[in-house]
């Protein structure tokens, strides 16, 4: 199990997202500022099994815009280790 922290563009939020659902994963979203103008970005943590990580990474990717400035990118993803996930009801 892994535990991923993706962060982008406030602007490409709802497409990434309704792109993730769709994909049949499912994020908790946070709401970020950042970078040095502040901008707005969203953090999504999503937790998945190592072998959807591709798929995943595949999603965000092709759910962002590609960015004005060449030096920007579409997302920033870190990948954590997860042991356990659970849910409360």
């Amino acid at each position: 199990m892994k535990l991923v922290v993706a962060i982008i563009k406030d602007s490409d939020a709802m497409d990434v997202s309704d792109a993730l659902v769709e994909a049949d994963f499912r994020m908790t979203r946070i709401a970020s500022t950042g970078g040095f103008l502040r901008r707005g970005y969203v953090t999504l943590l999503i937790g998945v099994e190592e072998q959807q990580l591709d798929l995943l990474f595949a999603t965000i990717q092709a759910a962002c815009r590609t960015p004005d400035n060449p030096s920007e990118h579409k997302a920033t993803v870190f990948v954590l280790p997860a042991e356990d996930f659970v849910q409360l009801g």
